[in-house]
């Protein structure tokens, strides 16, 4: 058992006092208990150690200690600073058994929690930062708990009138000793139904008044003080000479060993009586008061007509009438004191400023006497005796000096020992708790993770029992109605108020594009939902292995230079914090900016109204309608699309404007933020990206792609491309915006941004491969569909089906077998000869049917 006495600084305002107080550890909350002395069975406080650090300051003198939790610092001092160092390792031995058991998952947690745990449970290292201190039996365990508690200078000053029920329990179970145990049915006393328990332990101060009271959790109602009153019994009767003690013990003793055990029992009941006199006369005067209150009460409640309880009140009145005029006159008495005082104090000052001037003239002349005495005991004595002597004196001085450092430095050592053995345990507790909350964070993630798969397979069911409602009865198609309705529910705030969410699908993304887009369609607003509901899932569960390895990669990443690496980083997607460095860099590379270039076309856009002005107003209300910053007419963002639009319909008069821009300008200026940046990411898409006439009036390199991607579709997915032929299934009609505008508003954003980050950096063969990569996702599900209007219908939406970006990711750069740029150059010349052949063609018909219905005019 780790018990002892040490001393405990009080402090009651710019009082501080030392008390001597028995210490007791409790290993099953860790927390240090407090008595008054060792024979006490209600402790006046405790400390909690689970989460204290611990100090021994060289300034607060020997033995002196600190032990600092959260809420207050303890300040302890031992006998010896042999003690202070056996405690103060205890300490922390005890708190880092306590911590690790502590930290310990119970049975039944999953194996990925476990195993990070396993490291952080081992015993503590021997550590060479302090070596083990002996125990001092005379200062620590049950011997010292038989030796009488440290004197103080008064009576009083080891009393607790914070809590006198305390000091009674405790005092009446110290004299009854072992004739009569606590809690006997002979016990005049009931103290369980009059224990205090103090409402803030951490407020509280002893008066003593002393803070910590962890009051009475530790009385044997809940049986934990049981095990401390048997050992406190036991030592106290075996170095005892009451009645109690067994014949085979007290015959092992001498005589003078019992008068001695005798006389220090004889002090310290001596001690406590005199203490307990002083409390009897405290709870006498309220007693007093009490009973005097309680007579009046009486003489009311017994008075039988209301005449008679009249006169009761009106003499109560007049008895404080009276009291009041008695107390004014003593209010009027002790100002006229206050005054006599005020008089006394100057006139007592002048005398001490008097008496000051005398002790000076005096001081002085005592000073010149001395001088003079030495003077002439110099001139009397040898000169060499003289030198000899101030030359020992000074030898002595620094002799002492000398050793007070030694001694300093001697506890300087022993403190740096101790801290850094301190900070080093400090350190470990503070990794095991690292690991066991990152082991937690992992559980989550994976329980979130599961839980966001479940609603989707929850949601998935509800829309196949959907599609089966005219088949239900009606009650059971209502109440599938219902289930839908409650389910595309989206209410963040309930899901904020169930606590802790690691990583909640919020109603928007980083972007301010709507995690789930408030379709007209009720069946797209099920698959948004699923879809959003199974990326979280999957953002979830790659976090540790996928995303957190990525994003240490780009945390090393220093100044960008195109590479292979750098290559590979972007098409496993840029993190939301390095995206718009890159992208900015990106466009440097292939965009040389003149300066106040974009300035000057928007000086002239404002002066000449350009002649698609009117067409840009018509588009910026349609522009990404499911994100945040576009869906409002009033919303920051509109303006600078517009004036990036207007801007570049001005740098580029061959295109002037193309429905599509606005969505590209628009992706740009949410990521870029700054609309001449913006503006510049426009330029490097239309006029380096793109292939030239891609956004002309004719369209006709995009029509040109539409049937490249038809080659390399037939090439990479035959089965889907026969399919498609053999219910004559037109895919431009589904892919001619996919590559207009890069995507945009096909998927969500956070696979749609993952697309433009590796789509800046290589070019149109990065939309060619996604839309292989798509239609390559999806194949099983499209072969399954046998009728040429459903297939239709499921092309309309299957981009909502992509649930796990990674996958798609590796199936269009290493799944399907990719094409290097110089192929794709190679079928887009041959196909634009074809197209241009194929509209020369048409141009010449439509001629030669103009020709033929003019001549057959009269």
């Amino acid at each position: 058992k780790l018990c002892g006495y040490l001393n405990k600084l009080g402090i009651k305002g710019p009082i501080k006092t030392w008390k001597s107080r028995w210490f007791f550890y409790d290993e099953n909350r860790c927390h240090l208990l407090y008595y008054r002395t060792a024979q006490d069975i209600n402790p006046l406080g405790s400390i909690d150690l689970s989460s204290a650090s611990f100090d021994c300051k060289v300034e607060n003198g020997e033995g002196a200690f600190e032990i600092r939790t959260p809420s207050r610092v303890f300040t302890l001092k031992a006998i010896s600073k042999q003690a202070m160092m056996y405690w103060l390792q205890q300490l922390q031995m005890r708190r880092w058994e306590f911590c690790n058991a502590q930290s310990r998952f119970p049975v039944g947690s999953s194996q990925l929690v476990n195993e990070p745990l396993a490291s952080g449970t081992s015993v503590v290292d021997n550590e060479d930062f302090l070596p083990p201190v002996k125990t001092p039996t005379e200062a620590v365990g049950l011997k010292a708990a038989s030796l009488p508690a440290p004197q103080t200078s008064t009576a009083l000053q080891n009393i607790s009138l914070k809590h006198p029920w305390t000091e009674i329990q405790n005092t009446v179970h110290s004299i009854c000793g072992s004739k009569q145990l606590w809690g006997n049915n002979g016990n005049v006393f009931n103290f369980s139904e009059f224990q205090e328990r103090p409402e803030n332990p951490d407020e509280e101060q002893e008066a003593e008044v002393e803070a910590g009271c962890a009051g009475k959790e530790g009385t044997l109602e809940d049986g934990r003080m049981e095990p401390r009153l048997n050992w406190i019994r036991k030592a106290r009767w075996m170095n005892s000479g009451f009645p109690g003690l067994p014949e085979e013990q007290s015959g092992e003793r001498n005589p003078m060993d019992k008068v001695s055990v005798l006389q220090q029992q004889i002090l310290m009941l001596t001690e406590e009586v005199k203490s307990q006199k002083e409390l009897v006369k405290l709870l006498h005067k309220a007693l007093e008061a009490a009973q005097q209150e309680k007579r009046v009460s009486n003489m009311y409640l017994t008075a039988v007509e209301e005449k008679d309880r009249l006169e009761l009140v009106r003499h109560k009145v007049r008895q404080i009438a009276d009291l009041t005029s008695r107390l004014e006159a003593l209010e009027q008495e002790k100002k006229e004191l206050e005054e006599i005082l005020t008089l006394r104090d100057s006139h007592i000052q002048e005398l001490k400023e008097h008496v000051q001037l005398l002790m000076e003239k005096n001081h002085a002349k005592q000073e010149v006497i001395m001088a003079l005495t030495e003077q002439m005991a110099r001139e009397l004595s040898d000169p060499l005796q003289e030198a000899n002597t101030i030359a020992a004196e000074t030898l002595y001085k620094q002799q002492e000096e000398i050793e007070h450092l030694k001694d300093d430095i001697d506890a300087y050592k022993t403190q740096n020992q101790f801290l850094n053995s301190e900070i080093h345990q400090v350190t470990r507790l503070w990794t095991s708790v690292a690991e066991n909350e990152k082991a937690l964070l992992m559980k989550c993630a994976c329980l979130q993770a599961r839980n966001c798969q479940m609603e989707s397979k929850y949601l998935t069911v509800l829309r196949k029992l959907q599609e089966a409602v005219p088949g239900l009865p009606r009650s059971h198609a209502e109440l599938v109605r219902n289930l839908i309705q409650e389910a595309l529910q989206w209410d963040v705030k309930e899901e904020a108020e169930e606590g802790f969410n690691l990583n909640p699908v919020s109603e928007y993304d980083e972007y301010g594009f709507m995690t789930v887009p408030d379709y007209e369609v009720e069946d797209w607003k099920l698959l948004a939902k699923i879809q959003a509901l199974e990326i979280k899932s999957n953002n979830l569960r790659s976090q540790e292995v996928v995303e957190k390895p990525l994003r240490d990669r780009w945390n090393s990443v220093g100044e960008l230079s195109p590479s292979a690496e750098l290559k590979s980083l972007i098409r496993s997607g840029i993190p939301v914090e390095y995206r718009q460095r890159v992208w900015r860099w990106i466009v440097s590379q292939h965009c040389s900016r003149m300066p106040d270039h974009y300035q000057r076309l928007l000086r002239q856009s404002k002066s000449t109204e350009h002649p698609a002005c009117r067409q840009i107003e018509l588009d910026l209300p349609r522009t990404l309608t499911n994100n945040k910053h576009f869906s409002s007419p009033t919303s920051q963002l509109i303006p600078k699309l517009r004036r990036v639009l207007l801007a570049f319909s001005w740098h580029n008069p061959a295109i002037g404007y193309c429905q599509g821009l606005n969505r590209l300008a628009a992706v740009a200026l949410l990521v870029l933020e700054d609309e001449e940046s913006a503006f510049w990411c426009l330029v490097h898409i239309v006029e380096n990206l793109m292939p030239a006439d891609y956004y002309s009036d004719t369209l006709i390199t995009s029509q040109v792609d539409q049937r490249v991607f038809k080659d390399f579709l037939s090439e990479k997915l035959p089965r889907l491309m026969a399919h498609f032929e053999q219910y004559r299934i037109d895919v431009s009609l589904i892919t001619f915006n996919w590559f207009l505008v890069a995507f945009v508003d096909s998927l969500v954003s956070d696979i749609l941004l993952r697309v433009w980050d590796a789509f800046l950096y290589e070019g149109t063969k990065v939309i060619f491969r996604y839309a292989l990569a798509i239609f390559k996702y999806n194949e099983e599900e499209i072969l399954r569909i046998h009728d040429s209007v459903e297939i239709y219908q499921y092309l309309r939406f299957f981009t909502r089906m992509i649930m796990d970006g990674r996958k798609l990711m590796n199936i269009a750069f290493n799944d399907l077998n990719p094409f290097p740029m110089k192929l794709l150059r190679n079928r887009r010349s041959m196909h634009r000869e074809e197209l241009e052949a194929e509209l020369r063609e048409l141009e010449q018909i439509k001629a030669a049917y103009v020709k033929e219905r003019a001549e057959q005019r009269p």
